[in-house]
């Protein structure tokens, strides 16, 4: 750190190079010019952004910024390359599909959870062609440079989520995250008529890259558009407020505080190093906080909560859980007697006293039942 600049504030490009350097060696097994070339990258995106924000201006905590946001965008590069190259794109098309579902068809096409999870897809693999092209131009690369590599791989995953995330300013004064306005122009284009396509196109095979496609597990949706700063009609609205509202007091009643805290900040669009900062974090614990809420959030999606979640998601009971009439067919094949009889009653809008009775079972035991008829059904959305 010795070698900062003359205003004593801000690291230089070169020192927080070589620390993120140094970090990298002793993580990934690559070697060579490829590290040296992502550890540059990063620190020279992290000078623009401490350059341009007075907040961290006047924080009086320059140097910790630059560390925590370089070492923040360094784990995501990590995190990917981890991952593996073909886990790696399952995961971030889980990411931002989830991020523009709700806001990828107009209203008026009324489509249900298969048909728009189809657009989204259609809609995914321009953003990443637009992605790349960013990431060449922001980096100074040529037009056809292609990323090869594991390490590679890695830096344009990274980016092209940071990318997606975004905030764009609107002339309301308001902001929205880059890949949710790509979204609903793309929406915009959308005919009337789209709806019938869509539905006729989930009856065919989607080529080898669909399993990536495919698996967007119901939860994972509903963790990352709950944070999502949606600009949702009205009564699309409420529906998410419910949801938030209802969630807060299932974490409460869990006793998962830190949980409910980590929402809270979340909601107020906060990075990750501003969390860390907040609620006083290493990484290490945030990474464990995470993966404490994401188990919670899906038990809450297969509890009580179910229907206000399904409704909000388009996967209804009405509407098939959000199943293609081909995956339904497949869905209801598996069904045990039983369960075929729950699912009538559910149908046919019985309540739990009176499935209870018909069923001769407890409340706990009703809970169970339906909980694992719809981790059936999700995982019936979710194949090929």
């Amino acid at each position: 750190m010795a070698n900062a600049r003359t205003t004593g504030d801000f690291l230089d490009i070169p020192t927080l190079t070589r620390i993120l350097s140094q970090e990298l060696y002793a993580e990934v097994s690559t070697t060579g010019s490829n590290i040296e070339q992502l550890a540059s990258r990063i620190a020279t995106e992290v000078d623009r952004i401490c350059h341009k924000s007075g907040r961290i201006q006047t924080s009086g905590r320059v140097r910790s910024w630059q560390l925590s946001l370089a070492r923040h965008r360094l784990q995501k590069c990590l995190n990917y390359y981890q991952l593996g190259s073909r886990r790696g794109r399952v995961d971030l098309h889980s990411t931002l599909g989830s991020m523009v579902y709700r806001h990828i068809a107009p209203s008026r096409l009324q489509l249900g959870f298969q048909a728009r999870y189809s657009l989204v897809e259609d809609f995914l693999q321009g953003f990443y062609t637009e992605s790349l092209k960013a990431f060449r131009r922001e980096n100074a690369l040529p037009e056809d440079y292609q990323p090869r590599t594991r390490l590679e791989l890695a830096e344009y995953m990274a980016f092209t989520e940071q990318y997606a995330k975004r905030r764009i300013s609107l002339p309301n004064g308001h902001s929205q995250q880059l890949v949710v306005l790509r979204a609903q122009r793309f929406g915009q284009r959308q005919p009337l008529e789209m709806s019938i396509d869509i539905e006729q196109a989930l009856e065919s095979p989607k080529g080898e890259e669909a399993e990536a496609h495919n698996r967007s597990p119901l939860a994972h949706q509903l963790r990352e558009r709950m944070v999502a700063d949606a600009a949702d009609a009205p009564s699309e609205a409420v529906l998410r407020d419910r949801v938030i509202a209802e969630l807060m007091q299932y974490l409460d009643a869990q006793g998962q505080t830190d949980c409910v805290n980590y929402l809270t900040l979340k909601l107020q669009d906060l990075s990750a190093p501003e969390i860390d900062d907040v609620l006083g974090l290493s990484a290490r614990e945030r990474d464990y906080l995470q993966q404490r809420f994401k188990y919670h959030v899906e038990k809450f999606t297969l509890s009580q909560n179910w229907k206000l979640v399904h409704q909000w998601l388009g996967a209804d009971i009405d509407q098939n859980l959000g199943l293609s009439t081909q995956h339904w067919q497949r869905f209801l094949s598996q069904l045990s007697s039983d369960q075929q009889q729950l699912l009538t009653l559910k149908q046919a809008q019985a309540t739990d006293q009176d499935i209870i009775k018909v069923l001769k079972c407890t409340p706990k035991q009703l809970q169970k039942r339906w909980g694992q008829l719809l981790e059936l059904a999700r995982q019936t959305r979710n194949q090929n």
